[in-house]
């Protein structure tokens, strides 16, 4: 007991010395943590991510490490994963954004023995197929289920669904739970947006002057909701039209809070990060493991509940 206290003692004491290192890179004696996303740079929804890991680098006294590949390539990512396992960390947390590209190298670190936790973007069944730890996530299907359950439920029957990662078959799962909680064909209501907000703008204007009809749009996070709340204010429907967001991001509470966006989901991406370093660090040192997946969301954000998440959107919310 009094080892194990000594060892409680320092990490406090390592935890409470001066970060250095690179952005995103907590620097201390101990464990070597590397988290790997499918997140091009350009996708600031991530910073959260990259928060969560670093604070809890520094109160467990870690070293934690977050790696992408720069326009998202999802072959690329698949290499960064088998070179963050060649480098024999104490744990790998990865996105699983498609099972047919990267469960190879994942399989392949979970059989040097590394462990791993699957975040994001996956399933507890695919994390446990790969022999993951376990997985810390919003179960994405579902989440658009209830918020296309919520629009019926005001009124809505026609939608537009911006997807901005059309190459990440998970994220896609928002779009059809979403069509099936209003209790429509999915069909041709989701568009292939791509991630260059001007491209973005457009291709929403295009589409609403096409279906006047349409009664809701439907986005998938920041990088197409900021240029669809600039499409709709061109257009004149800002405020007029339904519209429902995936993630928080500062533009989209601003447009939460002047009823531009009826809601927005978090799944609390901060969790998905901290959460697991915590894990991994108490698996290594004590051997102890929760004994359950972790449903990080989702949680709706309206104007009625902004508060924190107002004031620390795109931090740690």
């Amino acid at each position: 007991m009094r080892t194990t206290w000594k060892r409680l003692a320092v990490a406090a004491a390592i935890a409470a010395l001066p970060l250095a290192g690179t952005i995103g890179t907590a620097q201390a004696e101990g464990e070597k943590f590397i988290l790997v996303s499918h997140a091009p740079d350009s996708d600031s929804w991530w910073n959260t991510i990259k928060n969560g890991i670093t604070l809890a680098g520094e109160q467990m006294g870690v070293e934690v490490e977050y790696r992408n590949p720069p326009t998202g390539d999802i072959a690329d990512m698949a290499r960064i994963i088998q070179q963050a396992a060649a480098s024999n960390p104490d744990g790998i947390i990865t996105t699983l954004a498609d099972p047919d590209v990267l469960s190879g190298p994942i399989q392949d670190a979970v059989d040097k023995g590394i462990p791993v936790i699957i975040i994001n973007s996956g399933t507890p069944e695919k994390a446990a197929e790969l022999g993951a730890l376990m997985y810390v996530g919003q179960p994405e299907y579902d989440a658009g289920l209830a918020a296309g359950q919520r629009a019926k439920r005001d009124g809505v029957g026609s939608f537009l669904c911006v997807n901005h990662v059309i190459s990440n078959p998970v994220v896609g799962e928002r779009c059809a739970g979403f069509a099936d909680g209003l209790g429509v064909d999915l069909g041709s209501s989701m568009i292939d947006s791509g991630q260059d907000p001007a491209e973005i703008k457009n291709k929403v204007k295009a589409y609403l002057s096409a279906n006047p009809e349409t009664e809701a749009v439907l986005t998938l996070g920041p990088t197409s909701a900021d240029p669809t709340i600039d499409a709709l204010k061109e257009m004149g429907k800002a405020g007029d039209i339904y519209f429902g967001t995936f993630d928080l991001g500062t533009e989209i509470v601003k447009a939460i809070k002047d009823g531009t966006i009826q809601w927005g989901i978090d799944q609390q991406p901060f969790l998905q990060a901290y959460l697991p370093v915590i894990i991994l660090t108490n698996y290594q040192r004590f051997g102890v493991l929760p004994g359950n997946n972790i449903n990080s969301g989702p949680g709706f954000v309206t104007a009625d509940a902004l508060g924190k998440v107002e004031e620390f959107a795109g931090e740690y919310r």
